[in-house]
């Protein structure tokens, strides 16, 4: 009899710890949004890391976050390839159906492969896809080996795009000339960096049909007379710059997403590593995920959707930059008003008009909006890793506005390059809404 009560206390014991290990395993695999919230934030982080410029940013979120989609899309007949209508993608097709294929899995090795390629710091990379593996690594080999290739099939015609998009062209094509014109931009204080980017107009864009297919009315033209427009708007930003409220400063510092801010002490200069734009917005589109009740798959086609529309937004706006080559407040205002002042945040290095965070902003809002509701409200905590702040919106639309007044509070735009961008950038998304949303309410 105690020998029976001892089988079963050990059979006892084994279940147990059987349900445990299960559990604990279960719990190690990523479900929903997870997944590529994870991978995401992997990118982000290797990102601010390198340092990238929000354009070259803009371009690693847009085909990871697009392969992530592709691969996943499968596991429900109802979602259709995106690519079809995109430039320039060759199609994919799943041969053998019968293949046991794991399509999180999938999308993560996708999202990963792609991302590889495009960052610098690719052992970053190999860590996270190695942490990915692990995760999956419950499944039968046969479904492992199955989903890893899938990943990578999807992976290679994202990346065959990616080569031929005219990134690597314009690495060898000439910097911009700074010459000393009145109105045209020059470079700016405390680093008197090069203009970054002046070839990203001649990006392959991703659904617009050229750079100029959503061009911006004319800026102000230049004029230090009282009566002109340009003047009025330069005095507006010079007065609001001596008036700053504390919510005002606050609003400036949240949304800056400068990923590289020199301080200067002395001989000594260092730097602040922070996300970028589209890095920000990226962690509003995981939190909107979050507190949403949508699948996987429709998560997966929102995060493609917004990091695309950015793509193009970054397209359209340095079009309008480095043909209008808008000079920077700062530069005006120490040559005609005030030799001392600066503005709020340190200037971009880049032209003036229109305010690239009022056009990604209002693009990737706009797509946001369709998706998840316009008057959906939400907590922004995207920047307590870095700056240890977080605000609160009562809708997508009224972050992207934000956005846009920061610019201005910073000192670093005049009102018609954050107004004529937004206008610019809700173009763009709702040109991508009326492609791919056209059934979605938004409501």
């Amino acid at each position: 009899m105690k020998g029976k009560i001892k089988n079963y206390i050990l059979f006892l014991g084994l279940l147990i710890t059987a349900i445990i290990s299960c559990k604990s395993k279960s719990n190690n695999n990523y479900s929903g949004a997870e997944l590529q919230n994870f991978c995401v934030q992997q990118l982000t982080d290797v990102i601010v890391y390198d340092i990238n410029n929000p354009p070259v940013a803009g371009r690693m979120y847009a085909y990871s976050n697009l392969a992530f989609y592709e691969a996943l899309r499968s596991m429900n007949s109802g979602y259709e390839s995106l690519l079809p209508k995109l430039k320039g993608f060759s199609s994919i097709n799943q041969t053998d159906t019968s293949l046991k294929i794991d399509y999180p899995f999938s999308a993560g090795i996708a999202f990963m492969k792609v991302a590889e390629a495009l960052v610098f710091s690719k052992d970053s990379i190999l860590k996270s896809r190695s942490l990915l593996i692990e995760n999956f690594s419950h499944l039968e080999t046969e479904i492992q080996t199955a989903s890893i290739a899938w990943g990578e099939k999807v992976a290679a015609v994202v990346l065959e795009r990616a080569s031929k998009d005219g990134y690597k062209i314009t690495r060898g094509m000439p910097k911009f000339s700074v010459l000393k014109e009145t109105g045209i931009w020059q470079q700016t204080p405390p680093d008197y960096e090069e203009a970054i980017e002046p070839n990203w107009r001649y990006i392959k864009p991703m659904l617009l049909d050229s750079a100029a297919q959503f061009k911006p009315v004319r800026p102000p033209a230049f004029s230090m007379q009282p009566n002109s427009l340009y003047y009025k708007e330069v005095n507006e930003l010079l007065t609001m710059s001596k008036t700053l409220t504390e919510e005002q400063k606050t609003i400036a510092r949240y949304w800056d997403d400068n990923p590289f801010v020199s301080e200067h002490k002395g001989h000594l200069t260092y730097a602040n590593k922070k996300t970028t734009p589209v890095g920000h917005w990226m962690g509003i589109t995981a939190i909107l995920a979050n507190q949403s009740k949508k699948s996987e798959v429709e998560v997966a086609k929102t995060y493609a959707l917004t990091s695309l529309a950015i793509f193009d937004g970054f397209i359209s706006t340095w079009e309008e930059k480095f043909t209008s080559k808008t000079v920077r407040p700062i530069t005006v205002i120490r040559e005609n008003l005030e030799s001392e002042w600066n503005p709020y945040l340190q200037t971009p290095p880049f032209p003036e008009y229109t305010s690239g965070h009022s056009v990604i902003s209002a693009a990737a809002a706009t797509v946001l909006s369709e998706a998840y509701g316009k008057n959906t409200s939400f907590n922004d905590t995207t920047e307590l890793k870095y700056l240890g702040m977080k605000r609160s919106f009562p809708s997508i639309k009224a972050a992207a506005n934000e956005v846009s007044m920061s610019r201005m509070y910073g000192g670093i735009h005049y009102r018609a390059a954050i107004e004529n961008g937004q206008k610019q950038g809700e173009q763009i998304g709702s040109y991508y809404n009326t492609v791919f949303l056209p059934n979605d309410t938004g409501n």
